[in-house]
């Protein structure tokens, strides 16, 4: 009974999501959100972060992001190293859209060992106290002898979301109230070196450093 109404749920839940995806195709107005900043602006420095460009995403994989601008760096303090991707799409119509981790890792080898949430308190804006929480996934990969914990969340509009199919659904919403669907995924990695409660706070602590900028770049 279970299995038939969970099969019942999934098929309910995909046909929303074709439908909404017939209806973000074929709406009327143009729509496309551009960034606020290019991406290469967010700081090399953040703080006590220090980051380094990594080398340009191959084409195969910039074609399937297909991300309007996205940035990928390292960043490293205090013996630390974090990776930072950011991708953006100013639309998410004519089959563009936000990759999940879940579904990239695996393709390049990771392979998820764990997954909850986090919460982490955050400033909205480069204030010093921080004045929100925001609740993003935290997966831990592993490949082979390594392994490393990634954050990462969806946000759009001043909304940051773990969950990848209430992301679909405000994408919906948004479009029909707003005819806007861009949005952007945030992702933070951090390699496991000494324990994974280290690689974690490293992680924490890089988002609360980060999130504040963001607004600098990501449309409100």
């Amino acid at each position: 009974m279970l299995a038939r109404e969970m099969t019942g749920r999934i098929l309910l839940l995909s046909s929303v999501f074709l439908l909404a995806s017939v209806y973000i195709t074929k709406a009327a107005r143009p729509e496309i959100i551009p960034l606020k900043r290019p991406l290469a602006g967010v700081p090399l420095e953040i703080d006590k972060w220090m980051g380094q460009d990594t080398p340009d995403l191959d084409a195969r994989a910039i074609a399937i992001l297909a991300a309007d601008d996205y940035l990928n760096r390292v960043y490293a303090a205090d013996n630390e190293l974090v990776g930072l991707y950011v991708g953006f799409y100013g639309t998410q119509r004519q089959g563009a859209s936000i990759h999940s981790p879940l579904n990239c890792l695996p393709g390049a080898g990771w392979i998820p060992v764990e997954r909850t949430l986090v919460s982490i308190p955050v400033s909205a804006s480069e204030a010093s106290v921080p004045t929100q929480d925001i609740k993003v996934n935290q997966i831990l990969i592993e490949k082979g002898s390594n392994r490393q914990v990634v954050l990462y969340w969806y946000q759009s509009h001043g909304r940051v979301l773990a969950n990848e199919y209430w992301g679909k659904f405000y994408m919906v919403l948004d479009a029909m109230r707003l005819n806007r669907t861009d949005g952007a995924l945030v992702r933070v990695t951090s390699p496991v070196s000494i324990s994974e409660t280290t690689a974690q706070q490293a992680a924490i602590t890089f988002v609360q450093t980060l999130f504040p900028l963001l607004s600098r770049y990501l449309p409100a």
